[in-house]
């Protein structure tokens, strides 16, 4: 339709990269319902200046970041009640791997917003340090103490996180 924007190669990036969107924003916010807003949201912005995008991947994750930070202007830096993850006795026996996963994300819900938003840029994203300072709109100095405070304080936040016991099994 005449009017709307261009989008040679949209729907295809969307296709292949709507995952990896998702994963990072989940990190970013702790919420899957929140996550999905905001790839939805960095999307749409995206569209409208598709046709000027040199790197989709990196406008995205900009566009996300942006979004994500607006949000803690709007709402200021408040607690939000969520669903706590199950104690570890509860957790079903496949759940090595994800009883890991749900500390990792509870001891990320406990970083600064800002710190979270580089660990998970960084290490979980497999950003370089200048690709997140130039993400936030920071130096690569700043990047570096953010990542290094956030680090420590997961560090010990998974020591101090229960570990299950395998349970014995009786026939």
């Amino acid at each position: 339709m005449a009017g709307e924007p261009a989008d040679d190669g949209f729907d295809e990036f969307v296709e292949a990269r709507y995952g990896d969107l998702v994963r990072v924003a989940y990190l970013l916010t702790g919420s899957a319902h929140d996550a999905e807003d905001l790839v939805q949201g960095a999307l749409v912005s995206t569209l409208r200046k598709w046709s000027k995008v040199d790197d989709p991947m990196a406008y995205v994750r900009r566009a996300m970041v942006n979004q994500h930070v607006n949000s803690w202007r709007r709402f200021g830096r408040r607690e939000y009640v969520s669903a706590r993850p199950p104690e570890p006795d509860r957790v079903p026996d496949i759940a090595d791997g994800v009883a890991q996963r749900l500390a990792l994300q509870a001891a990320l819900r406990t970083l600064a917003p800002r710190a979270r938003v580089v660990v998970t840029l960084r290490y979980l994203a497999d950003l370089s340090e200048a690709e997140v300072a130039a993400a936030l709109g920071t130096s690569v100095g700043n990047v570096k103490g953010l990542a290094s405070r956030g680090l420590a304080k997961l560090r010990a936040a998974m020591k101090a996180a229960p570990t299950r016991e395998p349970e014995e099994i009786t026939l």
